[in-house]
């Protein structure tokens, strides 16, 4: 049965963005994972995929298997360089209800996935396609961009990266993301009066030389 807070999550989560759920509880990839467009914004439970390098036919079967509204959460190993993904997959995962890609790897097709307002965050976009033959696992455990992604984990990316929240400490992350953004608005308000980031971050100057 579909969660029905899944969409109060999600939009909660694209507003706090990733930056705030990464110092939330949440955990940060690798800032080699980035948007392959620009504008790419994405929140929804992961899909974990492991691919042979080189090699995608287990993306094939995830966008076929994974549940709707949820993100491919993908890992190929120690080859990035292939165009993994592709307009043909962005197309067979939109009508799957497939939600976005997070993958420590290629894609191509860059404007392509902008033009379909596709989420895709990579590591690279490459050329050379892949293989479609080799051995693969869907909805098992994976590393991608440094961060163990588990099956339903909270996949959240914005121009500042993806970061990952595993799926119960979420209401946690949550909290602690509001909380930081109303300390914030009242940073921000202070500074507007003239203080100084200085004083309200209580830092102390002095091994600054010239302070």
């Amino acid at each position: 049965m579909p969660d029905i807070h899944a969409g109060d999550t999600a939009a909660e989560l694209l507003a706090l963005g990733a930056a705030t759920v990464g110092e939330s509880g949440g955990r940060p990839m690798s800032p080699r994972i980035r948007a392959a467009w620009p504008g790419a914004r994405l929140a929804a439970p992961a899909f974990p995929v492991r691919c042979s390098p080189g090699d995608n036919l287990a993306i094939h079967v995830a966008v076929a298997s994974a549940p709707r509204g949820s993100a491919l959460a993908v890992d190929v190993g120690d080859e990035e360089e292939f165009g993994y993904w592709g307009e043909v997959l962005t197309t067979a995962a939109e009508t799957r209800g497939v939600a976005g890609l997070v993958i420590d790897g290629g894609v191509r097709d860059a404007s392509a996935l902008a033009e379909h307002g596709f989420p895709v965050f990579s590591t690279t976009v490459a050329l050379r396609g892949a293989s479609k033959n080799r051995p693969g696992i869907v909805g098992a455990t994976v590393d991608v961009g440094g961060v163990s992604v588990a099956a339903g984990d909270w996949l959240v990316g914005d121009a500042d990266g993806v970061a990952v929240v595993s799926g119960p400490a979420i209401e946690d992350v949550l909290r602690a993301g509001r909380a930081r953004v109303d300390k914030e608005e009242a940073i921000f308000g202070a500074l507007r009066e003239g203080k100084t980031t200085l004083e309200l971050l209580g830092l102390d100057a002095s091994p600054v030389e010239g302070a």
